[in-house]
């Protein structure tokens, strides 16, 4: 079979929020097992345009993939290219942004369903682009919510992406006007935008907090303050070694001696049980997400044999 081409239109097609969290669960899973295998993000810059690839390996699937995207003052573009790793021969080139939105939605989703109450029903969220509407569809997707309360500066915004939100996840979703509002008394917080400093001051969280923090993957930028850090008594991330290059909510924390990375586990190990996310229900929890290629891989394969099986692509000369 020749390999394809697969569009925007076709990842919305065949691929849903409850299938990306089966895949990515299954990723770490296998991760754990030594079955696959993450490269940290690269970067290399040129004027004012910047390459980013993120590579990864599953033996468990049998499939090696890399996705690239090149960010611009005008934007990004990405794609995902998928090669069979018995043979090399490349299957399928992705066009990758709701694949990656997704991906890093179904990250936060796992952790929320190993790390987040049981009953946790009230979340507060960050955000109102596309990444904070795949978050909310992810923790929406494994646990009963029962309100979302938004906030962003922009209050038109808010109130648009409220609206939309609540007929996304089918969830009474309220905007709210300050971040403490965002953030206090609930269950679960989801940080997912741009802000290069923390988005809310730590001591207003609840005890039992669960905080999902996907915006930051840059050391220069951070959503999240020292207190929040502080406070959690189950820090995990999804990758050590991405962390360190790319974490800057943690790097005050570390600067000023309130975090060892010793304390820091990874969802992997959480996932098959070596780690825990949550002893008790009082406990705070904190997962740190800065996007891995192997999220990205596991969530290709699946796009590509539903593809491949419907009929879907158009073929690549290769």
């Amino acid at each position: 079979m020749p390999a394809i081409y697969l569009t925007e239109d076709d990842v919305a097609w065949l691929l849903d929020m409850d299938t990306a969290i089966e895949c990515v669960e299954e990723a770490f899973r296998q991760w754990a097992f030594g079955k696959a295998d993450n490269q940290p993000r690269r970067r290399a810059a040129a004027g004012g345009t910047t390459l980013h690839v993120l590579a990864a390996s599953a033996d468990y699937l049998g499939y090696v993939g890399h996705k690239s995207y090149v960010t611009t003052r005008s934007g990004a573009r990405f794609q995902f290219h998928l090669a069979n790793a018995e043979s090399g021969q490349p299957v399928a080139t992705i066009e990758a942004n709701l694949l990656g939105q997704m991906r890093t939605g179904a990250a936060s989703g796992v952790a929320t369903k190993y790390m987040a109450r049981p009953d946790a029903a009230i979340v507060g969220c960050f955000g109102t682009g596309l990444q904070a509407r795949a978050q909310l569809k992810a923790v929406c997707s494994v646990r009963r919510i029962e309100r979302v309360d938004i906030y962003s500066r922009n209050d038109e915004r808010r109130r648009a992406f409220a609206t939309e939100m609540a007929e996304y996840c089918n969830v009474p979703t309220v905007a709210v006007h300050t971040p403490d509002d965002a953030a206090a008394e609930k269950d679960i917080v989801v940080c997912a935008t741009t802000a290069k400093s923390p988005l809310f001051d730590g001591h207003v969280l609840e005890q039992g907090t669960h905080i999902n923090a996907t915006g930051s993957n840059y050391l220069t930028k951070a959503e999240i303050d020292v207190t929040t850090i502080r406070r959690a008594d189950h820090i995990v991330c999804d990758s050590l070694d991405a962390c360190r290059l790319e974490a800057g909510d943690f790097v005050p924390a570390i600067e000023d001696g309130s975090l060892d990375w010793l304390r820091v586990r990874e969802l992997a190990d959480v996932v098959v049980g070596r780690e825990t996310g949550r002893a008790i229900p009082e406990d705070i929890t904190l997962f740190k997400s800065v996007g891995l290629g192997l999220e990205d891989l596991a969530v290709a394969v699946r796009i590509y044999e539903r593809a491949r099986d419907e009929g879907i692509g158009r073929p690549l000369p290769y």
